[in-house]
């Protein structure tokens, strides 16, 4: 039996503390096999939380202690919409509708109770940053590149950050450039050169 009481949420802020991420969740479900996501989520002032979506389920948030703001984004990362959640006031809650580019400002420590479909890492859910480097991968894809010498630069920027965003740490190499462009290495060095 897990009782929610004042003595766990401190326990909780104790643990987000020491965090790296400056949050911590604790884990509500009865198994790993539970087909859901059910868990408390302490979070200080300083925790960032990459917006996010979740295309497989809408997402309940109860804020149980403290205060802050659910945030909303479209597409492209622009606000539009933000819910006020202070218990205090009488605003307890939200339910965030499936699909929805979210992420949450914390005003005060707080402790919240999340629920929703599908398991953590297997229902699809993404951050926006991801969702933009795919869309602009497949954007990348319809159109192909130019290989005149006036885009090449621009290219080349852009395979360079594409393959930083990917997680890539390694020295890209003239030969590699060349080749994913299917230009010449002589055109692709000295454009690197300027670089």
């Amino acid at each position: 039996m897990i009782e929610i009481n004042k003595e766990l949420l401190d326990s909780l802020f104790v643990q987000a503390e020491s965090s790296d991420r400056k949050r911590i969740n604790h884990d509500l479900r009865t198994s790993l096999n539970d087909g859901g996501q059910r868990m408390l989520n302490a979070m200080l002032r300083s925790t960032i939380v990459p917006i996010h979506r979740h295309p497989m389920s809408n997402e309940n948030v109860i804020l149980l202690v403290g205060k802050m703001d659910e945030v909303f984004y479209d597409d492209n990362g622009i606000e539009t919409e933000r819910i006020h959640l202070d218990p205090s006031k009488g605003n307890y809650g939200c339910v965030v509708p499936q699909c929805a580019w979210h992420t949450v400002e914390v005003l005060e420590p707080c402790v919240i109770y999340e629920a929703k479909d599908g398991k953590y890492g297997e229902d699809e859910s993404e951050t926006l940053d991801e969702y933009k480097s795919k869309r602009d991968f497949e954007s990348f894809e319809h159109t192909g590149f130019s290989n005149s010498l006036g885009d090449l630069k621009k290219n080349i920027e852009y395979l360079i950050g594409m393959e930083r965003q990917s997680g890539s740490m390694d020295v890209i190499s003239p030969l590699y450039v060349s080749r994913m462009l299917n230009v010449p290495l002589e055109d692709v060095e000295q454009v690197m050169k300027e670089l």
